[in-house]
């Protein structure tokens, strides 16, 4: 599928005809020639052809780290895309020039995704800039050859040389020769830049494939893509953003991961959500990936998917003018098979805030602490009086075909005391209603023993007063 899509690429305008759904990083390889932009993985995990995006919102220039690899064209719409060949000057940034300084770069394969890395932190919206804005703006560049070691000191001393800075925007870094000058009129230019014209939005033809985030399609179908006629979803504002009504929550399906763990409302009801987000990808992934993305793609494992399980939220599903509301819960028909027709688009999910004081605890296990699949996920909700469970929900994946609400094993502790005893009294029923498989993620011996785990976890984390981890370790 072709149209026209007008953006600017560094310091040049352009507009292409190129197929909306061909990701970005194949369009500055092979059309654009700008090697720079590196293709490692292509699957959103090493941060090689890391780029920045920036784009208008309200009279606001806003700039964001994206990995190119899994960015659709039709995405660069009126915004300004930026490759590190664009932030060459006549002279070394200073982010640049640390990075030689300090030894962090040897082979140099992944140097131009830590440079975009880099300067995408300087431009957000940090209002002090410290080492562990660095680090975590790093979470996503891979780097074999050359070592963490120096990299760190070379974001160390740009917060030594940076972080006194009072001012953090555009002008300052500019002045400070961050990035270029041209960056100072690329506001007035994107204002002035054509609409696009896509075939699909005017409905001449009909989508194959509805990207939202892409974080998930373009690892699994990518080759095909480019070919493809594509909903692009995220060029519909409507569906992004949270807003509460009433005694409901409202997620646009657009939100993405990032989002939805800083808004308020979400913060209100987990807590702990800035926490458990930090174990979901990485910064930058979480900056696309959708929460209806997350739950349209039915993994077994789908980490959102499993929290809002446990908050019995609902789905609106649109096409056109008709939506219907379907419960989460009854949603996941079997593995990738969900209750939505193939027109229908998830537009919205919504939870309802508890009229009284909840408790909500969400446990992963990977290989790996961070930057990994879940082998067992699972989340927690419940109310309770004293030491009496009033109301519980606990949803769990990686245990069944889909992402499991646990119905028997959650109606078994409604009413009775939190003790050891009432929990180890649940581990029958639990083993029962989950069904793991072996697959790369361990065996199901081992996902069975990690559902048991988990749920002792969310007991032990929620209930310190009255149990702990000896309470179950010394006879089980």
């Amino acid at each position: 599928m072709t149209g026209q899509i007008h953006f600017i690429l560094n310091d040049r305008t352009i507009c292409t005809s190129q197929p909306t759904g061909v990701t970005v990083l194949d369009y500055l390889r092979l059309s654009e020639r700008l090697t720079g932009t590196k293709e490692g993985c292509k699957e959103g995990g090493c941060g090689a052809c890391t780029v920045l995006v920036g784009e208008l919102q309200g009279e606001k220039l806003v700039y964001k780290t994206v990995l190119s690899c899994l960015l659709p064209l039709g995405e660069l719409s009126g915004k300004h895309l930026v490759t590190i060949e664009g932030l060459n000057q006549a002279k070394l940034s200073p982010i640049q020039q640390a990075l030689v300084d300090y030894g962090a770069t040897q082979c140099g394969f992944c140097t131009p995704g830590i440079v975009m890395s880099l300067t995408g932190y300087l431009l957000g919206e940090a209002t002090d800039i410290n080492e562990v804005g660095i680090k975590t703006a790093l979470d996503n560049n891979l780097c074999r050859c050359t070592g963490y070691g120096a990299i760190k000191r070379a974001g160390s001393a740009l917060v030594q040389s940076l972080g006194k800075e009072e001012v953090h925007n555009l002008e300052t870094w500019i002045d400070k020769g961050i990035i270029p000058e041209y960056f100072r009129h690329i506001r007035d230019r994107l204002q002035q830049l054509p609409q696009s014209i896509s075939a699909s939005e005017n409905g001449k033809v009909s989508p194959e494939f509805t990207i939202a985030g892409g974080t998930d399609l373009y690892v699994q179908q990518g080759d095909i893509l480019a070919n493809s006629k594509v909903r692009l979803l995220n060029r519909s504002p409507q569906m992004k953003g949270i807003k509460t009504e009433g005694n409901s929550i409202h997620i646009g399906a657009l939100t993405t991961f990032a989002d939805f763990a800083n808004h308020p409302a979400i913060i209100k009801l987990i807590p702990q959500i800035q926490t458990y987000i930090q174990r979901i990808a990485s910064h930058t992934i979480r900056q696309r990936a959708t929460v209806g993305g997350n739950i349209i793609t039915a993994s077994p494992i789908g980490d959102v998917s499993v929290m809002l399980l446990a908050f019995n939220a609902d789905l609106v599903l649109q096409e056109g003018d008709n939506a219907r509301k379907v419960p989460l819960r009854e949603f996941f028909q079997g593995y990738k098979k969900i209750e939505k027709q193939a027109d229908e688009i998830l537009t919205e999910i919504i939870i309802g805030i508890p009229a009284v004081a909840t408790q909500f605890n969400f446990e992963k296990i990977s290989k790996r602490q961070y930057l990994d699949c879940s082998a067992v996920n699972s989340a927690i909700f419940l109310n309770y009086d004293g030491d009496v469970i009033a109301r519980i929900s606990i949803a769990m994946g990686g245990v069944a075909p889909i992402p499991l609400f646990l119905k028997q094993t959650s109606n078994y502790f409604l009413g009775k005391r939190v003790t050891p005893e009432t929990i180890t009294g649940a581990f029958p029923i639990l083993q029962q209603e989950i069904s793991p498989i072996s697959d790369i993620h361990g065996s199901a011996n081992y996902k069975r023993l990690l559902a048991r785990q988990v749920l002792i976890a969310h007991f032990t984390e929620l209930f310190s007063e009255f149990i702990n981890l000896k309470d179950f370790y010394a006879t089980n």
